[in-house]
């Protein structure tokens, strides 16, 4: 048999097919876009996702023949997206992404009522489900008048496969709908953002079966026998099963457009005071706390818009051995802060800049600042009592070494890096989507990858780093007083 894993990213979809063993068979990939149509929004038509996902499924059969043997599937998507339904399964407007601010007012008033963090585990940030639909209450009432159903965007996927509205825990608890300790709808919540239970896909664990492919797709795709749909996972939760990270003590960062220190947890120990996120697992009776910036790469990939160059251009310019922090100093701040500052409004900087700064101290002041941003989120684990003992690197920034070895001495901590490129969102879904097909154990299918290398801190610039840290944290103080 074999099992796929759908991992809706932002800026595109990818398929992995695994083998029974776990091995991977291939993959497949397409890229879609998402619009902006004023400062703060971000968007994207899920009919893209629907696109994609049959393109990627249609490479996959032509490639590789084991395809036929599918018997499982995992969806794993990108978090608290707001996909609007109306009673006929019709989606009534672009679906609102992660990164949209524009409902930082309904966040608020949310986050200040009473009962909301106590019940959620969590601060309601901007970016989260909750405030987006009070937003489209206020602005678009003819719209929201027609909403039958609300589903996030891996919660979507499952319905195109199955027929059925259904989600997963992992998922479902970044909407500010979920009650996090006891992994099911609240009233209370809803109630308190004018929502109704009857408006929430069913809840699953993200390893149980959501249902069985569509006879319709299963014909389509050229397969004999039934297919069981997993719960799947949010894509956090995906690449923490993709790395084997169930236990306490197990952990992960990542470089992607945002930036993400996970750690698993062996209980539900929510402190939404931290800005932390505290979330519910994609298998059963676990959970996980993570710090997430807005702008990891994405402050790499700014940086090489303005100069012209690619990033991958700029990181290699400066070698593989870190340099001690210098006077330039980058406040990654692009699209606004959650952890710990929990400030959509905020916006970056740079300075010390001098007639002397060339391209290169630009280069290293961003990774330092985004590495500085990092070792917030970690200073808020530990605040917690979360440990961090067995930590991995992944996202695409992770091929700079340099920038390892500062989040690294940063942290003092060592990071590991698989011995695969396939460890991430795809693989844990297809993972979820094998354990729900047949019915294998959960540890016995989730493992910690073979370790390709560790990333060790630099301890001979540990003081100086830790130097320019305080200093980058008084700064936010700084531009926050400019503000």
């Amino acid at each position: 048999m074999t099992s796929l894993g759908i991992d809706v990213g932002t800026s595109g979809l990818r398929g992995l097919l695994i083998g029974e063993d776990g091995g991977v068979v291939g993959s497949a990939e397409r890229s879609y876009s998402a619009t902006s149509r004023q400062p703060g929004w971000s968007e994207q038509d899920p009919a893209d996702w629907i696109a994609a996902l049959n393109e990627t499924v249609d490479e996959l059969r032509q490639k590789f023949p084991s395809f036929s043997q599918l018997r499982g599937i995992g969806v794993a998507g990108h978090m608290h997206g707001a996909t609007l339904l109306d009673a006929a399964g019709e989606v009534l407007r672009p679906c609102i992404l992660w990164n949209d601010t524009r409902s930082h007012v309904e966040a608020a008033r949310l986050d200040s009522t009473d009962g909301v963090r106590a019940t959620s585990g969590n601060i309601v940030f901007p970016g989260f489900t909750a405030p987006k639909l009070e937003w489209v209450r206020k602005h678009e009432p003819e719209t929201y008048a027609k909403v039958h159903k609300v589903l996030l965007p891996a919660a979507y996927l499952n319905y195109y496969l199955t027929g059925d509205f259904v989600a997963d825990m992992s998922d479902s608890a970044g909407t500010s709908w979920l009650d996090a300790g006891e992994r099911a709808w609240s009233g209370h919540l809803l109630n308190a953002s004018n929502m109704r239970l009857d408006q929430m896909p069913r809840l699953v664990e993200g390893s149980e079966a959501a249902g069985t492919l569509r006879a319709k797709l299963q014909s389509d795709w050229g397969l004999d026998g039934a297919v069981t749909v997993a719960g799947g996972a949010g894509d956090n939760a995906a690449s923490a099963c993709g790395i084997g990270a169930l236990n306490a003590g197990q952990g992960f960062v990542s470089l992607g457009t945002s930036g993400v220190l996970l750690a698993a947890r062996d209980g539900y120990r929510p402190a939404p005071e931290t800005a932390l996120h505290t979330f519910c697992h994609a298998v059963p009776d676990r959970w996980y706390q993570m710090g997430v910036m807005l702008s990891a790469t994405d402050s790499l990939n700014w940086l090489s818009r303005m100069v012209g160059k690619k990033p991958s251009e700029l990181t290699a310019a400066l070698g593989e051995t870190i340099q001690p922090p210098q006077d330039v100093r980058f406040l990654p701040y692009l699209s606004g802060e959650r952890t710990p500052h929990n400030d959509p409004e905020i916006r970056g900087s740079f300075t010390g800049l001098s007639i002397a700064t060339t391209q290169e101290d630009l280069t290293r002041a961003v990774l330092e600042g985004v590495a500085f941003g990092l070792r917030d989120s970690f200073e808020a684990l530990k605040a917690t009592d979360a440990k961090l003992t067995d930590v991995f690197a992944i996202g695409g920034g992770s091929a700079s070494r340099y920038w390892l070895q500062v989040i690294a001495t940063l942290m003092d901590m060592p990071l590991k890096l698989p011995g695969s490129s396939e460890f991430g969102g795809a693989m844990g879904a297809a993972k979820l989507g094998q354990i729900a097909a047949t019915g294998a154990p959960v540890e016995g299918v989730i493992s910690v990858p073979e370790v390709q290398a560790e990333i060790e801190p630099v301890r001979a610039l540990s003081d100086a780093f830790e130097e320019k840290y305080q200093a980058y944290r008084r700064a936010y103080g700084g531009i926050k007083a400019i503000q």
